[in-house]
């Protein structure tokens, strides 16, 4: 692609285009985000920590215009880009209060006069980010890596480019240098090449299992380290000891999100047959509440794909699980009206090696399964190749706790929806990727754990 494109998704309205930069802007960035690394990592954290708070202002101050902004482009129902803006200020300030005490210095003894470990930023960290969270997922990496004393280029999705300016922009606002934080547009054979440049020491990328291996195989080619968030099929797990009710409700929640287009939203809900009958029609009702129409509007619940092409895909994979057998219980079709929309969806009995059973669906589309134990439930949550995140709803939390350690995920929340949460790690295992985003963990990644003896 040779252009960042926005096309309002919701009414199908070409609004603005940016030309990809040309290579001699993209040298000048990697030598400006080198030559301001050198300086940034001599800084102390007292003044990363002000700067840092700053853009937690900032995005406060600028929070009707960023929310704006993501919903234009990518089509975000407007009260969920204010809580991302909310939620970004959030991850800004949990950095400024903690990243010298997650990185201070640990005294291990041994035998020496005096050994230690310190945590010293690497240098640039290249981060490719994607359009459904384009606020959040920037700013989940940014925060601990500049508190760190990385610096970072972000190479964000091509319909999100004036959020992508916007972050850079209030960055500069906040008092860091030129070159602590830059943006820029570029093709994918030109972010090969900035991979591959000796000067970036790190790659961050937030999207496809697909786009994951290709950024994976260039750095380690290169021997980059890499944090991969990729995507996911989470189970939502429904035992017959749950409150249903809420069970159901947060469900819906979970899966709508952001018009269903959440890595972490529980795509496949599995329920225990002696509630399932229940469950479902709980779903069916709560499914066809949601108030769809244009994400400007505070009153609309789900807004549009964030393109035609991926509302096409969506549309496609359901169609074909449906062709093979799956039972439509609501929705299903794409509504007569302008914009890439797409009706909130359940589907039940799915048979196996169809794509509601076996690949994301990333959009509005629920799928149910019925199980009669525990143990199929496990069975059934671990079938597939992803491992990002689970939901497990029961009142015995003994019986939870049994559970979580048999499912094979990296973040397993009881009796709440899968969530990012600054104080704790965030990423998955298998085909979601490896690394991990946030809390202590997450600012270690990209740092040189140095030991130092002294005999």
């Amino acid at each position: 692609m040779s252009k960042y494109r926005i096309v309002n998704p919701a009414t199908e309205e070409n609004i603005e285009e940016f030309e990809t930069a040309p290579d001699q802007e993209v040298r000048q960035v990697l030598e400006k985000s080198w030559e301001t690394f050198q300086e940034w990592r001599k800084t102390g954290f007292e003044e990363r920590r002000q700067k840092m708070r700053k853009v937690a202002d900032l995005l406060r101050e600028n929070s009707k215009e960023l929310s704006e902004t993501m919903t234009e482009e990518m089509g975000k129902p407007i009260n969920s880009a204010k809580s991302e803006v909310e939620k970004c200020a959030w991850v800004c300030e949990h950095y400024a209060s903690y990243a010298e005490s997650y990185l201070s210095e640990k005294n291990i003894p041994t035998d020496a006069q005096k050994s230690t470990v310190r945590y010293e930023p690497l240098g640039p960290v290249f981060a490719i980010m994607p359009w459904n969270f384009p606020l959040w997922q920037v700013m989940r990496f940014a925060a601990p890596n500049l508190m760190a004393g990385n610096v970072g280029i972000l190479k964000h999705a091509p319909n999100v480019p004036k959020t992508a300016a916007k972050i850079e922009e209030i960055f500069k606002d906040a008092g860091f240098s030129e070159g602590v934080f830059q943006n820029i547009y570029v093709t994918n054979d030109q972010a090969s090449k900035i991979i591959a440049d000796d000067r970036v020491r790190g790659v961050t990328l937030t999207g496809s299992t697909g786009a994951g291996k290709a950024v994976a195989r260039q750095a380690g080619e290169n021997l980059k380290k890499t944090v991969l968030e990729l995507g996911g099929s989470d189970p939502f797990i429904i035992l017959e000891d749950a409150d249903i009710e809420k069970a159901c409700e947060v469900a819906t929640t979970s899966r709508l999100l952001n018009n269903g287009q959440s890595c972490i939203a529980a795509k496949r809900i599995i329920v225990h047959e002696d509630i399932a009958d229940e469950c479902l029609e709980m779903l069916k009702n709560q499914f066809e509440s949601m108030q769809i129409g244009n994400p400007a509007n505070e009153d609309v619940d789900i807004g549009p794909i964030a393109r035609k092409d991926l509302r096409d895909e969506l549309a496609a994979q359901v169609e074909e699980s449906v062709k093979a057998g799956a039972e439509v219980v609501t929705g299903g079709s794409i509504p007569d009206r302008n914009g890439f929309f797409y009706e909130p969806t359940i589907l039940r009995d799915i048979p196996e090696e169809t794509p509601a059973y076996e690949e994301e669906l990333f959009g509005p589309v629920a799928s149910v399964f019925t199980v009669s134990s525990e143990k199929e439930a496990v069975e059934i949550a671990n079938r597939t190749p992803y491992g990002l995140g689970a939901s497990i709803w029961t009142q015995d939390l003994e019986r939870a706790e049994r559970l979580s350690r048999e499912l094979e995920a990296g973040n397993v929340f009881v009796n709440e929806l899968v969530k990012s949460d600054p104080r704790l790690p965030f990423g998955g295992v298998k085909n979601s990727g490896y690394g991990r985003e946030l809390g202590e963990e997450g600012i270690k990644e990209f740092v040189n754990r140095k030991t130092l003896y002294i005999d």
